[in-house]
């Protein structure tokens, strides 16, 4: 096991505001011997979990709170010249939950890569496991993405499908999702960091 923070990778800054399980799985892919980047740092908006995420392992953490600052915009501000210090090549926003503003996009937009636990584009937003299973869909899944200014209305990188049981319940139906989800982000985050990305359009692939 390599460390996640080991030097000469492809540098990483990821963005949660959970309990930090999508993080942690890309922090357990950074320290696989053959692993093409590293966890440079996390960001939090709040206190929450990732934060005790970073300090087990030893990772730089930035703690960036809408509250703290006078508004929106500055905020945005501030958050794009705090992880801009880091010089990431990458941005994952595993389960971090603010929209990224103008500043934030316009120095990362096309390199800043979201997880959603639906299938985009149905069911975005914040509550897509909800809404997916009130809406009775037999389908669900995980969407990984390219950020843009919409909410988790960018390229779609990969997705991967879960089938919903008849007696799920909305804790089951994401814990289900999120198994998925951990390991389509991990999987996602190599292959663009190794081989990059094609764009064309609403098209994304990585060749």
């Amino acid at each position: 096991m390599t460390s996640p923070t080991a030097p000469g990778r492809t540098p990483l800054v990821v963005m949660a505001s959970g309990t930090g399980s999508l993080l942690e799985s890309l922090i357990a892919r950074a320290g696989d011997e053959d692993a093409p980047f590293r966890v440079a740092a996390i960001v939090v908006d709040r206190s929450c979990r990732a934060q005790e995420v970073a300090q087990r392992h030893d990772i730089p953490l930035i703690t960036c709170r809408v509250a703290d600052h006078a508004d929106r915009a500055t905020w945005d501000r501030a958050l794009t010249d705090e992880v801009a210090a880091i010089e990431p090549e990458w941005v994952v926003t595993a389960g971090f939950m603010k929209i990224l503003g103008p500043a934030f996009l316009g120095r990362f937009g096309g390199r800043v890569v979201n997880s959603h636990p639906a299938l985009l584009p149905a069911f975005p937003g914040a509550h897509g496991v909800v809404e997916a299973l009130d809406y009775g869909v037999k389908v669900t899944g995980a969407t990984v993405h390219l950020v843009d200014e919409g909410v988790d209305t960018g390229p779609i990188l990969a997705q991967r499908v879960v089938t919903v049981d008849d007696d799920d319940t909305v804790d089951t139906l994401h814990e289900r999702i999120k198994t998925v989800e951990r390991v389509l982000l991990a999987d996602v985050v190599t292959a663009l960091v190794t081989r990059g990305v094609v764009i064309d359009g609403r098209k994304a692939r990585i060749p």
